[in-house]
């Protein structure tokens, strides 16, 4: 025998061996992934698709995910225009002269405008409606609304009765709230709204909003007692205690509204126990979220009203 014969012989014995190692090892690796539960030819587990990323320690709570949508699409006010009107001015008092400037106010001229009324501490109600009238902006913005203001305290004084009630109807506005606080007597406490009378007269005509504003009005009557826990004025008599609405026809803000308009008496500045709450911030968004709340279950029910051909001006 050949030195080249001889010495193929071991090397077909190693070969034999290499092959048979070989087949072991990877019998024994399909029998460790079937016992890990992964089927043959799976992925390593850092191959795996990523699972969906949870939410950054940072983010809001309810902060809504990001959809591929515009900002606000499907919001419950999307479309409406809503102009709130701050009673009063804080500047007023440093221009008595101008705002005793009589103006028209539909049925009859009064004066430009007043400085309203204050706490015993001070307080003065143009500070009030402003703060209340802003966090109630954030809120019905929020909700998808276009809000308006008459004035946000960026005037030397005024606006006049007159440019108030303009401003809603320019603005083409589903609804208008005038934010006010009385200054009745000490013991004299509770909220109320003040809906337009049925007028035509001189340059008023109220007659096609008389009913969406008592709509408006009684909306406001209960998210206002429900949000804050007030409950509706006790001193404008029987009527009021019970429904928290009341009718006038001498505010010019009112006689000259050609959209639905109520003016919203969040509470007595006069009467201590209430001068407190109105001076409460935490009160003042609650107050805020009254009117936001009412505003939104009017514009949504005059909506529904619209689409089964309900609604009307009457």
């Amino acid at each position: 025998m050949s030195l080249g014969r001889r010495l193929s012989t071991p090397a077909v014995i190693l070969a034999i061996v290499l092959s048979v190692v070989l087949a072991g090892l990877l019998v024994w690796r399909s029998a460790r992934d079937a016992d890990a539960g992964g089927a043959p030819g799976a992925p390593a587990a850092s191959e795996a698709p990523a699972a969906s990323e949870a939410p950054s320690p940072g983010a809001s709570p309810g902060e809504p995910e990001e959809s591929g949508e515009p900002d606000g699409e499907g919001r419950p006010l999307d479309g409406a225009v809503v102009v709130l009107d701050p009673g009063h001015n804080p500047d007023n008092r440093e221009h008595t002269r101008e705002i005793a400037r009589r103006v028209d106010a539909g049925t009859h001229r009064k004066e430009c405008d007043t400085t309203g009324t204050a706490t015993g501490s001070g307080y003065a109600e143009a500070s009030f409606t402003l703060d209340v009238a802003r966090r109630a902006r954030t809120l019905l913005e929020g909700l998808g609304a276009e809000v308006e203001f008459t004035h946000d305290g960026d005037r030397p004084y005024g606006p006049c009765v007159d440019e108030r009630a303009r401003a809603g109807n320019e603005a083409g506005a589903d609804a208008v709230v005038s934010v006010h606080a009385d200054g009745s007597g000490e013991g004299s406490r509770g909220f109320h709204v003040i809906l337009p009378a049925r007028v035509t007269e001189g340059s008023a005509d109220t007659r096609r909003i008389t009913g969406p504003s008592r709509r408006l009005g009684e909306h406001l009557v209960g998210a206002f007692a429900e949000a804050t826990g007030s409950e509706p004025a006790d001193y404008l008599g029987g009527s009021v205690a019970e429904t928290g609405l009341t009718v006038r026809d001498d505010l010019g803000g009112l006689n000259l509204s050609r959209v639905p308009k109520v003016f919203l008496e969040c509470g007595n500045m006069r009467d201590p126990r209430e001068a407190r709450r109105l001076s409460d911030p935490k009160w003042r968004q609650r107050a805020a979220r009254g009117i936001a709340e009412g505003v939104e279950a009017f514009l949504l029910g005059e909506r529904d009203g619209a689409r089964s051909g309900a609604g009307d001006g009457a």
